[in-house]
């Protein structure tokens, strides 16, 4: 078996996805649209299936895989090796660029490099749907992060997932105005994980079946945006979803809350930044960490120096999606 690297970048939506159809296959209640991030929120995989292992071997920035990781990292391999119909164990190491589960989609482009280099390395003739697929089985918006660009994830209708994939709305070189500009607020781990708050969420939120009903207009919205290229025509919309995605949150039973004052405040200073003319909008993962899409970005680091508990600032660009290396990680 051949060693194989792969590098995706993570992904952040702007009309979001909270909530499963599905939870065995990862299989949506609504289409999603992201757009990919650049090299500094990525993250590199090397994988070998070696028949000297007495089982899986996980490395996640260094450390041993602790049994929560390990589990999700072995049961994906497992699909590949059924899939390519061997037995052998895996050697799995695997860095990030960021913070992992603080917001920032660490899962998404985890998964989606995993799916990449564990495909390749047991020959699997795989095209970027067919990776997209095996991502999302990993993490639902890991099938996002195979393409570069303005992307949207389909939820599909078949019972196998077959038609849930992600397809590009729009390459990368389209949006070389655009920026997210990221106000790291805590970058430790949520007390809650994304995959546990969308679960209670579906289960107990009386918002939640609202939500599904609003969705479809803001993604036809967006969708005649991005083919614009229009960014300040989707930039309300945006906002919108991931406010809308948070009050479900709020609805849960018991509430999740994943902003806090800080984030607040962003949401705030955002909203004022617009008044005289649009050009940013802000958009909420699972955390309190702000991700801020502007055409301006000067002015939205100017803004975001003068609030207080914010720890760090990023200016990333719009990026590309699944690449392969031949500087592994181990050898």
């Amino acid at each position: 078996m051949q060693k194989s690297t792969a590098i995706a970048n993570s992904n952040i939506a702007i009309i979001k996805y909270w909530g499963k159809r599905d939870e065995r296959l990862i299989l949506p209640t609504n289409n999603s649209i992201s757009f990919t991030m650049d090299e500094q929120l990525s993250t590199t995989t090397t994988v070998e299936f070696d028949s000297a292992l007495k089982q899986d071997e996980a490395i996640l920035d260094g450390k041993i895989a602790d049994e929560k990781e390990y589990e999700r990292v072995s049961n994906f391999l497992n699909v590949v090796r059924a899939r390519a119909k061997i037995k052998l164990f895996a050697k799995v190491v695997s860095n990030n660029t960021f913070p992992k589960a603080a917001g920032l989609a660490s899962s998404a482009s985890g998964f989606a490099a995993l799916a990449a280099a564990a495909s390749k390395a047991v020959g699997l003739d795989y095209s970027m749907k067919d990776i997209s697929i095996l991502a999302r089985l990993g993490s639902g918006s890991a099938t996002r992060s195979v393409y570069g660009g303005a992307v949207e994830w389909q939820k599909g209708s078949a019972s196998d997932g077959n038609d849930s994939y992600a397809v590009q709305l729009s390459p990368a070189s389209n949006w070389k105005h655009l920026r997210n500009i990221i106000a790291i607020v805590d970058a430790e781990k949520k007390k809650v994980s994304s995959r546990a708050g969308m679960a209670e969420t579906v289960k107990t939120s009386k918002r939640f079946s609202s939500r599904l009903e609003a969705v479809g207009k803001r993604l036809e919205i967006v969708r005649s945006a991005i083919k614009d290229n229009n960014f300040e025509s989707m930039a309300d919309i945006i906002m919108e979803d991931s406010d809308d995605m948070h009050a479900c949150m709020a609805d849960t039973i018991p509430p999740i809350v994943y902003m806090d004052e800080t984030s607040n405040k962003i949401k705030k200073a955002v909203r004022a930044l617009n008044e005289s003319e649009k050009i940013a909008a802000y958009t909420f993962d699972a955390g309190p960490n702000a991700n801020i899409y502007t055409t301006n970005p000067n002015e939205v680091k100017s803004m975001l120096k003068e609030i207080n508990g914010i720890k760090k600032i990023i200016e990333c660009k719009i990026g590309e999606g699944i690449r392969f290396s031949e500087k592994h990680l181990f050898y």
